[in-house]
């Protein structure tokens, strides 16, 4: 349990440098950050503390889904945003646009890393990510329901003054990869759940979906979910959708 707790909030604490960095590079924020930095811009406050309270209504929403969350979920919400906060303090203005750049990519490799980190600690899904899953779990579309969120808070970021850019694309594009080359080597086992099956080996997984029913065979590196999520990747989310980072 220890190395759970370390490993989950070192991955909340990156998650919060990582949106530093993106924000700092001036070159386009994840969805969620977008819509961020546009509260924090058009309202006040700093874009850490509409993290926080960002997060606490979505929260909010799990209770008519009847998603229980756990101590990382709890933690997500009131750590990300203070941790951005701090590292939007700490960092100097990238003065070039090669600085600039730098500061994306490795806002992107951190972010990867992070997700690594968190979902590997298996204390519970980020509340955006429990939002999916319990509208998933009603019969609708994991992917749709992804995409439909992330297209709103975005456009409505957007509206408010957030940034969107070249950053906003590559994120997108490489987060998801980057989550499942870490994840593997974070990943916390069960305990009692016997020997870790070598990467490569194929096994036949079946994910069952409200009203539809699939059967594929893929390389799976990954065993298990965490606690109450439901099959499919480690994160909770259903087969075939990259894990999302618990961003906030």
């Amino acid at each position: 349990m220890a190395r759970r707790l370390v490993q989950l909030y070192v991955g909340l604490a990156l998650y919060g440098f990582g949106i530093a960095l993106q924000v700092a590079s001036t070159l386009g924020n994840d969805p969620w950050d977008v819509f961020h930095e546009g509260l924090a811009r058009r309202f006040g406050l700093t874009i850490g503390l509409w993290i926080i309270i960002a997060g606490a209504v979505v929260m909010l929403a799990w209770i008519p889904l009847r998603q229980r969350p756990g101590l990382g979920t709890v933690s997500n919400v009131v750590l990300v945003g203070a941790f951005a906060d701090l590292f939007l303090w700490l960092l100097p203005e990238p003065g070039s646009l090669a600085a600039r750049w730098t500061f994306l990519v490795a806002a992107i490799v951190v972010g990867g890393f992070a997700t690594g980190c968190y979902i590997g600690a298996g204390l519970g899904p980020g509340p955006r990510d429990g939002l999916m899953t319990g509208l998933a779990a009603r019969g609708h579309s994991l992917r749709v329901v992804r995409t439909g969120i992330e297209l709103t808070v975005l456009t409505l970021g957007w509206l408010l003054g957030g940034t969107v850019g070249v950053g906003t694309l590559l994120y997108a594009l490489a987060i998801g990869p980057l989550a499942h080359v870490f994840l593997p080597m974070l990943r916390i086992g069960e305990p009692g759940a016997g020997p870790a099956r070598p990467s490569g080996e194929s096994v036949a997984v079946t994910v069952t979906v409200p009203g539809t029913e699939a059967k594929a065979s893929r390389e799976d590196p990954l065993e298990g979910t965490p606690e109450g999520t439901p099959a499919g990747t480690a994160d909770g989310t259903a087969e075939g959708t990259l894990p999302e980072p618990a961003r906030g």
